[in-house]
């Protein structure tokens, strides 16, 4: 642990929440642009959907090789370069010339972000003891709450007024606030930690990660070609084999498998991606539904409200459920979503989908950002990013999962059974949670 003054300590979350609030713009943002710039930049139209999987996949394969680098430098210079690699790809990025030379940009730009996400955290628990841990990632919930709930709005107001160079710009100018803020502040860097760490594991994990979510974000479509998630897929396998041997070899794994050992780390691993899967679930066949139902665009903006908004009002007050009650605020939460779910299997009804936004948006409010306080509380300081990254990595390939396996079974039974998939993970989560967390932990 590092002693910092107040303000100090203050400032690194400020800068760390600063950050936080890029991510979702990011993703939304470069999502809601994919058509206009496909249709305005030069190149081939079938590379549109890799400036979102490009980003995704790279964040994914960069998380634990910046956690790792970040423990073993100083963390806020670390984090400031990140941002500065957000900023730099962000306003490249409107100007690209043409596809290949954005997607190229939003390559780096996951690489960078990845850097954000890992600095940030190996920051906070470098200043931050255990105990304080479940407040601050309750900030770190409001903030990406309210980032994911309204970073559908930015994307289109910000396409609305500059058109698609916006979306890029705006969080790359958001970022180098983040990075700005770091300045004066110490570096934190760790003497204990060595300098030599598990490079190929590391290097191997990213590559595996990053297969499996391309993969997964292409899909199996007809519009696919066969060998392209095909071919991911064996490179996934590949990778994970050669893993397992050079992690087994390895005097210091590049995978915290300490930190795996730990049960209630585990169980909060996936309830956290449990939840997210509900989430990007919901998000996708709730507008379904109710376009079959006769919804009305103003009665879907308020289902989606219900969803979403309670995300950026509850987290704050869930850290101070979770003190006492985390355990159980999670499992309810999460029993809650599967019934939820199972409901949806029954009926359809327009006021039954506007309750369901609203049980699952309150479920997800309630619990925002407390698996990962309460998980990260196990994580020793001068880990803390590798820590944190590997928690994250498990959260994002639950998360993309869930909604790979929701996407497949919605082609073969419709829309409602996608919900009954995302519950399944959630009962399954659940389940884990009330086995692995005791009761006097919760």
């Amino acid at each position: 642990m590092f002693a910092l003054s107040l303000r100090q300590r203050r400032r690194v979350l400020w800068a760390a929440l600063i950050s936080d609030a890029v991510f979702p713009l990011a993703i939304t943002g470069s999502t809601a642009v994919v058509p206009d710039v496909t249709a305005q930049l030069p190149g081939a139209g079938a590379l549109g959907p890799w400036i979102v999987l490009a980003y995704n996949g790279l964040f994914a394969a960069a998380l634990l090789l910046a956690g790792a680098t970040a423990d073993r430098t100083a963390r806020t210079r670390f984090f400031a370069v990140g941002n500065l690699v957000v900023a730099a790809t962000g306003a490249l990025s409107a100007l690209a010339p043409d596809l290949v030379s954005l997607v190229a940009l939003r390559t780096v730009a996951g690489v960078g972000a990845a850097m954000c996400a890992a600095g940030g955290s190996s920051m906070i628990l470098a200043v931050y003891p255990p105990e304080e841990r479940r407040r601050v990632y309750g900030y770190a919930g409001a903030v990406l709450g309210s980032s994911l709930a309204l970073g559908p709005v930015v994307a289109q107001a910000l396409m609305a007024v500059g058109g698609w160079p916006l979306v890029f710009v705006t969080p790359g100018a958001v970022a180098a606030v983040a990075a700005l803020a770091t300045l004066g502040l110490p570096g934190l860097r760790s003497p204990e930690v060595p300098d030599d760490f598990d490079l190929a594991g590391a290097v191997l994990f990213g590559v595996t990660i990053a297969a499996v979510v391309s993969a997964l974000g292409l899909g199996f479509g007809a519009d696919v070609p066969w060998w392209g998630p095909g071919g991911l897929i064996l490179v996934a396998a590949a990778g994970a084999t050669l893993l397992v041997r050079v992690e087994r070899r390895a005097s210091d794994p590049a995978i915290p498998v300490d930190l795996l050992r730990i049960p209630a780390y585990r169980a909060y691993a996936v309830a956290t991606g449990a939840f997210m899967g509900m989430l990007v679930v919901g998000l996708t066949v709730l507008p379904q539904l109710g376009s079959v139902q006769g919804m009305g665009p103003g009665e879907t903006a308020i289902m989606l409200s219900l969803l979403t908004l309670p995300s950026t009002v509850l987290p704050l007050l869930a850290a101070r459920l979770a003190r006492r009650l985390a355990r159980q605020l999670v499992t309810t939460a999460l029993f809650a979503c599967t019934v939820t779910a199972v409901i949806l299997q029954v009926t359809n009804h327009p006021a039954s989908l506007l309750v369901a936004a609203g049980v699952v948006g309150l479920c997800l409010g309630l619990t925002e950002g407390v698996p990962d306080g309460q998980a990260l509380k196990y994580v020793p300081s001068q880990r803390g990013g590798a820590g944190a990254a590997l928690f994250s990595t498990a959260r994002m390939s639950l998360e993309t999962v869930t909604l790979a396996a929701a996407t497949g079974v919605m082609a073969a039974l419709g829309p409602s059974s996608g919900m009954a998939v995302a519950g399944a993970m959630c009962l399954t989560a659940a389940l884990i949670v009330r086995r692995a967390v005791p009761s006097r932990d919760a």
